[in-house]
């Protein structure tokens, strides 16, 4: 992270801004403001040095470099701003106890510090899925992919029938709370729903109490069946909400889930079904059809001084957890740039889907979640 002076272009040179925002050409964006959501809970506003336009879909995230301690760590955080507000972005992150990013940018960052982010990215939007009705679910901080949705179609003034159903620890822990209560205030076609486990110190909760349930979901929202349905929140959460719509018959191909759990590491999961196709592999070998020869490279992590063999058609990163090595990772997908390493020596074929700038190819870096070795590597790690 590096300081530079707050900014101090007049609003109207900012408004007038007519060059798009490019991370490939200036990854570098400031902080304008902090903000308090909750307790434990802050929103950062970012914008390029100079008056910049941006352009994304709501749902959409970045990728971060925050460079903590000495190293270089990459985060990726949807972006709660709506894309009808172009002149700056923000980011709203919940506090994690021992969490290193979370942490970091809730005492540290401050108005006029710099970070580096890539995007936007990300396929979870309603942009792609137009729609006469609406329903947003949200846990806990899955409620910024939602609220980037539902503050564009605010603004856009379409009156569009959306429904808004967030579940929160307490009264206390309803992020963005007095908006979105204004934003149903002031449209009637926009209803908000708030369900919460316990009661605050201050606060006893007049609402529904526990968690989503059925019920509670067809009292909210008894037309649930006929919308198109945006889900964010914890694994568990997102794996109930599955459950509940499914066992109601709800038509699955309009439920439409964060690709990304930022609050859990689901790596294990990953790893699982890694190992489970290759044992399928292995069943196929066994037929009596000659197997292809698949070749063995050797990679070393210059680092850790470990050291592990990677077959040709298994990507780094998997061969690194089989091998029990934990490399940083979160969509595995070559989205997010998580895993973005420095190759120092030998070649990979990598198919990413964006996570990685060319001038960070050309450089030697490669995304370790989708690069496959073609000789021995050395990775900086």
């Amino acid at each position: 992270m590096a300081s530079a002076p707050a900014s101090r272009e007049p609003a109207a040179a900012r408004l007038a801004a007519s060059t798009p925002w490019d991370a490939e050409a200036d990854d570098t964006l400031v902080c304008l403001a902090v903000r308090r959501e909750t307790h434990d809970v802050k929103t950062f506003v970012l914008a390029a040095p100079e008056p910049r336009r941006y352009a994304y879909a709501p749902g959409q995230f970045l990728t971060f470099a925050f460079e903590i301690g000495g190293e270089t760590v990459h985060r990726c955080y949807t972006l709660s701003s709506a894309p009808t507000r172009p002149h700056a972005v923000s980011i709203t992150v919940k506090r994690v106890p021992g969490g290193p990013v979370s942490n970091w940018l809730h005492d540290t960052l401050k108005p006029g510090d710099t970070v580096r982010a890539l995007g936007p990215m990300g396929e979870f939007t309603c942009f792609a899925h137009p729609a006469p009705k609406y329903l947003l679910l949200s846990g806990g901080s899955g409620v910024t992919p939602m609220m980037a949705m539902a503050r564009t179609f605010h603004d856009l003034g379409e009156s569009r029938d959306v429904a808004f159903v967030h579940s929160a620890r307490t009264p206390a822990d309803i992020v963005f709370r007095g908006e979105l209560e204004t934003m149903a205030r002031l449209d009637p076609a926009f209803r908000v729903h708030a369900i919460c486990e316990a009661d605050a110190p201050d606060e006893a909760w007049a609402g529904p109490k526990g968690r989503l349930s059925p019920a509670i979901l067809r009292e909210a929202v008894p037309d649930f069946l006929e919308r198109e349905v945006f889900v964010c929140g914890p694994a568990p959460y997102m794996a109930a909400v599955r459950a509940m719509l499914s066992e109601a018959g709800f038509d699955m191909a309009r439920h439409h889930e964060e690709s990304f759990d930022f609050g859990t590491l689901p790596e294990a999961d990953r790893a699982a079904a890694a190992q489970a196709e290759q044992a399928l592999d292995a069943e196929g070998q066994d037929r009596p059809l000659a197997a292809p020869v698949v070749r063995t490279f050797r990679v070393e992590f210059a680092k850790t001084r470990r050291v592990l063999d990677c077959p040709e058609d298994s990507t780094v990163l998997d061969a690194a957890r089989r091998a029990g090595i934990r490399l940083p990772s979160s969509c595995a997908k070559g989205l997010c740039g998580t895993c973005k390493s420095k190759v120092t020596s030998g070649t990979v074929a990598m198919a990413h889907a964006g996570g990685i700038r060319q001038r960070e190819i050309d450089a030697g870096m490669a995304l370790l979640c989708c690069s496959k070795p073609t000789s021995d590597l050395v990775v900086e790690r």
